[in-house]
C-alpha cells in the first residue's frame, strides 16, 4: 500500500508560502464554526520517528486561538493508565465541545497496533482483537458528533537516517534524537509490516487515513491544512473565504528583528 506514495512531491519556498498562509487562516474561520456549532474535531498524528509531526502541528495551530484547541502528546501508559483497557486513558482526555473545540493527538491509540505489538509488549491475541476495538471505538465518536481526521505522516528510510544524522551533528536539535530512535530504526521492516496491517484494516469510510507524503516538510504541511478545510467546509456545511497570501501576512504577527527562524 505504502509502495504507491510518491515521496518526492515537493513544494518552493514561494510555493509553500502562498499555500500556507489561505489555509491557515480558512481554518481559523472553520474553527470559529466549530465554536459556534458545538462540534469537536479530533486529529490524530501519528509517523515515523522524525517524519515532522511536530512542525506540522505548530502550522495548524499557529494561528488558532489557543483557547479553543489542546495539543495531547501521547507516551507509553503509566500508574492508573496500566491497569485499565489501553483506550481508557484516551476517553479520558475527550473533552465537550465547550470546553475544547480541537484536541490534537500526537499518538494515539494506534500505539497498541504499532510499538505494542513490534515490542512485544501486548499479546498476539491482544494486538489482532484491537483493529476491532478501534474502529468500534472511532465510530462511536463519529456517531456522537465528533469530526476525526487520522493522519500519517510517511518519509522514506533514506529522509529518515538524514534527519537522525542532522539531529545528532546539531547542538540545538540533539535533544530530539534518543538510543530508543536508533533502536526503532532497526526495525524499521518489522514497524512496516505493522503499518501496513493497521492502514488497511483501520482505514473505514467513517474514519479514513490521509497519508502525507513528507519527506518535503512544507508540501506535508500543506497537505494536512489542505486537508482539514476540506473535511471541515464539508462536515461544518460552510465555506471559508478565501485570503490572500497579503493579507494573510498583515494579519499575522511580525517577525522580531534579529530572531531566530526555526524549520
Amino acid at each position: 500500500m505504502l509502495e504507491t506514495v510518491d515521496l518526492s512531491q515537493s513544494l518552493t519556498k514561494e510555493e509553500y508560502v502562498e499555500r500556507l498562509i489561505p489555509y491557515q487562516l480558512q481554518l481559523r474561520e472553520l474553527a470559529y464554526q466549530l465554536y459556534a456549532q458545538k462540534r469537536t474535531l479530533v486529529i490524530v498524528y501519528e509517523g515515523w520517528d522524525a517524519a515532522g509531526k511536530g512542525g506540522n502541528i505548530k502550522r495548524v495551530t499557529e494561528r488558532l486561538d489557543p483557547r479553543g484547541y489542546e495539543v495531547l502528546p501521547i507516551a507509553a501508559p503509566t500508574g492508573e493508565g496500566q491497569t485499565h483497557h489501553y483506550l481508557w486513558r484516551f476517553w479520558q482526555r475527550l473533552k465537550p465541545p465547550d470546553e475544547k473545540q480541537i484536541l490534537i493527538f500526537d499518538r494515539s491509540w494506534y500505539g497498541r497496533v504499532l510499538v505494542e505489538r513490534v515490542e512485544g509488549f501486548c499479546t498476539e491475541e491482544e494486538w489482532k482483537r484491537a483493529y476491532r476495538e478501534i474502529n468500534q471505538f472511532e465510530r462511536q465518536l463519529v456517531d456522537f458528533g465528533m469530526i476525526l481526521v487520522k493522519f500519517w505522516l510517511h518519509i522514506s528510510p533514506e529522509e529518515q537516517m538524514r534527519r537522525f544524522q542532522e539531529r545528532q551533528e546539531t547542538d540545538y536539535k540533539r535533544w530530539k534524537i534518543t538510543g530508543e530512535d536508533w533502536r526503532n530504526r532497526e526495525k524499521w521492516d518489522q514497524y512496516a509490516v505493522a503499518l501496513e496491517d493497521m492502514l488497511l484494516k483501520t482505514s473505514t469510510y467513517t474514519a479514513p487515513w490521509t497519508i502525507v507524503e513528507g519527506n518535503c516538510k512544507w508540501f506535508g504541511r500543506a497537505k494536512t491544512l489542505r486537508t482539514l478545510v476540506g473535511v471541515l467546509s464539508k462536515e461544518l456545511d460552510y465555506q471559508p473565504t478565501k485570503p490572500s497570501v497579503k493579507a494573510g501576512k498583515k494579519k499575522g504577527k511580525k517577525r522580531k528583528k534579529g530572531a531566530k527562524k526555526t524549520d
